[in-house]
């Protein structure tokens, strides 16, 4: 059997250095900040484990022949990559697509790295090796990963090595026989409260003279001097379940990591010292294609999740016959078939790159740029249909224990298609999802964890195929010329000439 909810949930209490309000958390498995979120992560384990998800979530490992998760599968084939992505599918269902850094997701990254493999061996074929080690482990032991990929922001006008702290990004301090010492931080680290490794690389460009950041590695969440410095946790903050049932389950937290005088042994270090295969480790292999293309099913499943919130309101506050919300609804469906219909288009128009089947980068990127601002004007769209219904709420749950409260909340809370407690019940979750600080937190991430508007507009500039847009235009200019137009038509003279 492939790798289960419990065993995830044991590699986890590994005495990890997680810090949250001022402390040291100690298991983060039951601390009430992360409890109900790593619960999600090993829903996910235990989803695939279940006898009839097993061909649907899982492969067949190439060297340990057990069954792994099928975000670790090179695909070799359209057939593959759709299987691939029903996968990925499953699992998003769990959640609402509301987990963007479930396992799958760095997973996809690492199997795009392994792709272009290649180019890992003109850096360093002892570097390519430890990558391709690497991975069959971890893809055999069906690791759950974060990575931490962005510089602290400090002073963005100043480039990497310009910054008042040398180490104020993780850089190299030392290196012996047995691997180098870094030092320093990196962002975001989203999902490492749950993660059991952690991939520490750099997807912003630098330049010569910066080669001490120009590091990529692997270590445990729990390798000594990793500290792990949390943001706040919406799930510690919640009232109940029932006030805050997205928060409550499926907040994966983010973090800064700060390598303090971190080891790492060569056998964990995929790129050493080396700008461009820095660079190139994401935007020259598919690891970047890969770990978007997961992201845009991820995000498909969750705006469908959310065109159901949409049209649950209407229905909620008896608006949905009403000829503009429809032309409303039918907006916001039209703009979630066509992130699907990006996805699908993803798959269809992909292609061969070294031996493995792929997804077409341009409509992976298209759909990135798309949906960067579509993702936005969807909530403020669902606030609008909500209007005041989101607001005019009881307190908390716990006012339906106050036998004079509740009776006027039978009262009030009324509904042409349910009773006034699976009304609050409902437009308690919606709040969730599109007003709440979680809610907040998700309009950001779906904004910028792809890189600002003017990167993934210039990822979508770059992989277009100009050649054949242009090809075309000159098609039809071929067609026709001056000194043609300017003859005679047959039969008569032409107008110039009378």
């Amino acid at each position: 059997m492939p790798k289960d909810g419990n065993q995830h949930r044991e590699s986890l209490r590994d005495g990890r250095e997680v810090y949250l309000d001022g402390v040291r958390v100690g298991d983060v498995t039951v601390h009430p900040a992360y409890r109900n979120a790593v619960s999600s992560a090993c829903a996910l384990y235990d989803f695939q484990c279940r006898p009839e998800n097993l061909d649907l979530m899982t492969f067949e490992s190439p060297t340990s022949g057990e069954r792994v998760n099928r975000a670790w599968q090179l695909t070799k084939s359209y057939e593959e990559l759709v299987e691939r992505r029903k996968a990925i599918v499953a699992w998003m269902r769990l959640s609402g697509g509301w987990l963007g850094r479930s396992p799958d997701h760095i997973a996809s990254s690492m199997a795009g790295q392994v792709m272009g493999i290649h180019l890992f061996r003109q850096h360093s074929e002892a570097r390519a090796q430890a990558l391709l080690d690497y991975y069959a482990w971890a893809r055999d032991n069906d690791i759950y990963m974060t990575y931490v990929i962005i510089n602290p922001q400090a002073d963005r006008s100043k480039d990497t090595g310009e910054q008042g702290d040398e180490f104020l990004t993780c850089g190299v301090v030392d290196e012996d026989t047995e691997g180098i010492t870094v030092r320093g931080a990196k962002m975001l680290g989203t999902g490492s409260i749950m993660a059991n490794e952690v991939l520490c690389a750099n997807i912003q460009p630098l330049k010569p003279g910066e080669e001490k950041y120009a590091i990529s590695f692997a270590v445990p969440m729990a390798h000594k001097g990793v500290k792990v410095m949390s943001r706040r946790s919406y799930e510690g903050s919640v009232t109940t379940e029932y006030d805050y049932p997205l928060s409550t389950h499926f907040d994966e937290n983010d973090a800064l990591i700060y390598f303090d005088d971190v080891k790492v042994p060569w056998e964990r270090v995929f790129v050493y010292r080396d700008t461009n295969m820095a660079r190139a480790q994401f935007s020259d292999t598919y690891a970047h294609y890969m770990q978007n293309y997961q992201a845009q099913t991820r995000l498909m499943v969750k705006m469908q999740f959310l065109l159901g919130v949409a049209h649950k309101i209407t229905e909620t506050i008896g608006t949905a016959t009403i000829p503009s919300v429809r032309e409303q609804l039918g907006h916001l469906a039209a703009q979630t078939a066509m992130v699907k219909g990006l996805v699908y288009g993803m798959e269809a128009g992909g292609g061969e790159y070294h031996g493995y089947y792929v997804p077409d980068r341009n409509l992976m990127y298209s759909s990135q740029v798309l949906t960067q601002e579509l993702y936005p004007n969807f909530i403020t769209k669902l606030r609008e249909l909500a209007g005041g219904a989101l607001i005019m709420l009881p307190s908390s749950a716990r006012d339906f224990a106050n036998p004079a409260l509740a009776d006027y909340i039978e009262r009030t809370q009324q509904s042409p298609v349910m009773d006034p407690e699976p009304r609050v019940k409902f437009l308690k979750l919606a709040w969730d999802a599109i007003g709440s600080e979680f809610a907040s937190r998700h309009a950001q991430y779906e904004m910028f964890y792809a890189g600002a508007q003017f990167v993934t507009r210039g990822h979508a500039y770059r992989t277009y195929d100009w050649q054949a847009a242009t090809g075309l235009v000159d098609e039809i200019m071929d067609r026709y010329d001056l000194a043609a137009s300017m003859a005679p038509a047959a039969g008569g003279t032409s107008e110039a000439a009378e």
